[in-house]
């Protein structure tokens, strides 16, 4: 295992959040050009994203895959998997593509063995395995499949027709069930029949828990979490040794196996809402209480600390499920872990890196230098743990009195308001900034954010430009771009329509364009217009924001050349 002491940071810089690494020093080693990085893995190859495309980088920072894939997965056993426009492709730590065979998906290796399926054609899904190399070893025959686990996986033949197989396809055991789950610990979770209880079987088929569950996970760590509570919003979760024999009572919101013979047991924060969230104490394996329920989140111990937070702090906890006051104590609500020979905490969705004696040793930029005269300075709003907005505000205006009215608004649109901060809100409320454009006197903003119903199955995100004026205070909107005279909303409704026609944009609803507003969402940069739709105005959930770029030199003849907005910067 390599020693890879480079740390991924991101910071806001003019043109926008950027990643890079920093050494043991706190220097970068790395500059900052990225859009998303990852940390780095044991064999020295970190995957980053460009341009939103994915390759991978090495320690001097250079490129071993060209960033040209949608996504790229960790490696494992040496090998990582690459998706481009839904073809999968499974690639070595030189960068070499291996497989020369088409998948519509590739999984992770396990044992030597990664999943792999694609449509036939007929049009049906079927899996397979395929080796390091590359090469199909077992034919994509399958109507579902599993990770191999000690080298054995469980495959679906046919309805009611599963089989537990070996690495190169041999059957060691067939089963006759419903469904038959993961082999876990020599155990596979199963379903007689549809609507029927989960119990668990054997390797040879013999029933060793009979079916009683309304749902049943693999065993790991000696133990299985189930859950006893058919009604899909109450649950009833318990935990349970080999023998079917109850550790912990099924009468929680949830159960989280930490490791090193850890549970963190949950009991709803609301019981008429248990969809909203958990209060954690943590147990042993056996079944003692630790604590009381007081961690609204845990993660996995490892060296006998686990990360955990409450309402106010993230924290290391022992394995006594105490606080230990010798390391790290953030305000705000995330994780820390130990990554090479610093600690990093993740909280309220910023970086913080600290040495083992709790030192910061780096921390997320707040200022970002427009130029000599300007700049913008990131301020937190956390008036509750499920609302949290960071907000911009504008600094160097030569009249104070419009530098205040600009950063009131950008507080306004940015929803900085008064909220009870001992209120157990049913959502979760986020926002942010980037720094889009700026040029001259022009600063164009992006302001986004989340709105999360907590119960619900996706939230709404949150995107709006705001394009100002630093010398006269002013924000600009769509219709300040366009000569008074021109129609622009128009002009550009039918530019966008002849877009969407020549399917650049394959992705809106049949026939429910019908134009622009003339407020329409938009924003500019050097070169093009830009008009955006919400979520699910024109298009599904799935698309975003669909954006449609106009050159200037398309609309030339409309565009006011001597107005405000324009001459801001140009």
């Amino acid at each position: 295992m390599r020693a890879i002491n480079l740390y991924p940071v991101k910071i806001k810089t003019l043109a926008g959040n950027k990643w890079g690494f920093i050494n043991n020093r706190g220097n970068f080693a790395i500059s900052p050009n990225f859009d998303y990085a990852e940390d780095f893995q044991d064999n020295g190859l970190a995957v980053v994203s460009v341009n939103n495309s994915f390759g991978i980088i090495n320690t001097t920072g250079n490129f071993v895959v060209l960033p040209k894939y949608n996504y790229i997965n960790q490696f494992s056993e040496g090998r990582a998997v690459a998706s481009y426009n839904g073809e999968y492709k499974l690639i070595d730590e030189n960068g070499s593509i291996l497989n020369t065979k088409k998948y519509d998906y590739v999984g992770n290796f396990k044992n030597g063995r990664a999943i792999a399926s694609a449509f036939d054609e007929k049009g049906k899904y079927f899996y397979g395995y395929i080796d390091r190399d590359g090469k199909e070893v077992i034919p994509l025959k399958y109507e579902s499949a599993s990770d191999f686990v000690e080298g054995k996986a469980v495959v679906k033949i046919k309805d009611e027709d599963y089989a537990l197989i070996g690495p190169n396809g041999e059957v060691f055991n067939s089963y006759k069930y419903y469904l038959v789950g993961s082999l876990g610990e020599g155990l596979l979770v199963f379903q007689e029949k549809m609507d029927g209880k989960f119990g668990y079987i054997d390797e040879k088929g013999r029933v060793i828990i009979k079916p009683q569950f309304n749902m049943a996970q693999p065993f790991s760590q000696e133990r299985a979490i189930v859950n006893t509570r058919s009604d899909s919003i109450v649950s009833k979760y318990g935990l349970i040794d080999k023998a079917g024999n109850y550790k912990i009572k099924p009468e929680y919101n949830d159960i989280i196996l930490m490791g090193e013979n850890r549970a963190a047991v949950g009991i709803a924060i609301e019981k008429e809402n248990p969809c909203i969230g958990s209060l954690y104490a943590i147990a042993d394996t056996e079944g003692d209480f630790l604590t009381n329920f007081i961690y609204l989140g845990v993660s996995s111990y490892n060296n006998r600390l686990a990360s955990a937070y409450d309402s106010k702090n993230t924290f290391f906890i022992d394995k006594r499920g105490r606080l230990v006051r010798s390391l790290p104590i953030v305000r705000g609500n995330g994780s820390l872990a130990f990554i090479g020979k610093l600690i990093r905490a993740i909280v309220d969705n910023r970086f913080t890196y600290f040495d083992m004696n709790g030192r910061i040793f780096y921390r997320q930029n707040i200022i970002i230098p427009l130029n000599y005269m300007y700049r913008v300075r990131e301020e937190e709003y956390k008036p509750n743990k499920n609302y949290i907005i960071y907000y911009p505000q504008v600094e160097g205006m030569k009249n104070l009195v419009l530098e205040n009215s600009v950063n009131e608004r950008l507080k306004q649109l940015s929803q900085v308001k008064q909220v009870d901060p001992n209120a157990q809100l049913d959502y979760s409320y986020g926002r942010d900034f980037s720094i889009e454009f700026f040029k001259k006197k022009l600063l164009v903003l992006e302001l986004d954010g989340y709105r999360y119903p907590l119960c619900a199955a996706h939230g709404m995100p949150i995107k709006i430009y705001s394009h100002i004026d630093l010398v006269t205070g002013r924000f600009y909107e769509l219709k300040d771009l366009f000569k008074v005279s021109s129609n622009y909303v128009q002009v550009l409704s039918d530019i966008i329509g002849e877009q969407i026609k020549k399917a650049q944009h394959l992705y809106v609803f049949s026939g429910s364009y019908k134009g622009i507003k003339k407020d329409q969402p938009f924003y500019v940069d050097e070169n093009a217009l830009y008009i955006y739709f919400e979520p699910y105005e024109i298009a599904p959930y799935a698309a975003g924001f669909p954006t449609f770029k106009i050159p200037y030199r398309e609309i030339s003849n409309i565009i006011n050349v001597r107005g405000e907005f324009w001459r801001a910067f140009n």
